[in-house]
């Protein structure tokens, strides 16, 4: 999680005591070097994704803005245009607590001072714009309250925490490191999210870990009742 106030906010997992989603698993003859050359692997759209994206673009929900759809149980993100237009999909790194509220005051507090069930990535509906964090680094800031937001892996990011191989790890659980903040690769926040949200911003939808989905986007079960009716 980035933190304005501490100059290595949103860098290398360093708190004592936290316990990370172990890393990705390789056989003796297969290290971090041979895992990092590997493409990424595909991400499919999970059931409750499509759900959202589909009432997304029906609903127009996004004010013709662009968006995205983060599926935290598949470690997955979803980028669409204004119109609707799917772009593309990357792998994504997300906090390492499940849960999907963020801790009153935690956007306040200094690294040190975050427990590590305080580490979640909060569910809801954001309108997220691009800003300046901890030494100058632009950010495209989620929720600035709870100092979550979207970038690239860290470059000085603590080689243990192995958060390449976690990107291109098939398996989600492996994708639960950061303090609440969104990693996305280097490429595609470069080329696809950057470009799309530079000029106005746009919405970030994140999918709960456990809270039912009509609970975080009450807007959903209004859309779905509407739609049935002849």
């Amino acid at each position: 999680m980035i933190k304005i106030s501490v100059p290595l906010a949103g860098l290398a997992l360093c708190a004592t005591g936290v316990q990370a989603a172990p890393p990705p698993k390789t056989d003796a003859r297969s290290g971090p070097s041979e895992l990092s050359r590997r493409a990424a692997p595909t991400i499919m759209a999970s059931p409750d994704a499509e759900r959202v994206a589909a009432w997304i673009a029906a609903s127009g929900d996004n004010h013709a803005l662009p968006y995205a759809v983060i599926d935290k149980n598949s470690a997955s993100l979803l980028l669409y245009d204004g119109r609707g237009k799917p772009i593309t999909q990357a792998p994504v790194l997300i906090g390492i607590a499940p849960g999907d509220d963020a801790t009153p005051g935690v956007g306040s507090k200094t690294l040190g001072e975050i427990g590590p069930a305080e580490k979640t990535t909060p569910a809801g509906r954001f309108l997220a714009k691009f800003g300046y964090a901890a030494g100058r680094q632009k950010v495209l800031w989620v929720d600035y309250t709870n100092s979550v937001a979207i970038h690239p892996i860290p470059g000085d990011a603590a080689k243990r925490e192995m958060r390449r191989e976690r990107l291109l790890s098939p398996e989600p659980d492996d994708n639960r490191i950061t303090f609440g903040c969104i990693n996305v690769p280097r490429a595609f926040y470069g080329s696809a999210l950057r470009p799309l949200f530079q000029k106005k911003g746009g919405y970030v939808y994140i999918l709960p870990d456990s809270k039912p989905l009509e609970d975080v986007f009450p807007r959903l079960r209004v859309h779905a009742l509407t739609s049935h009716q002849f």
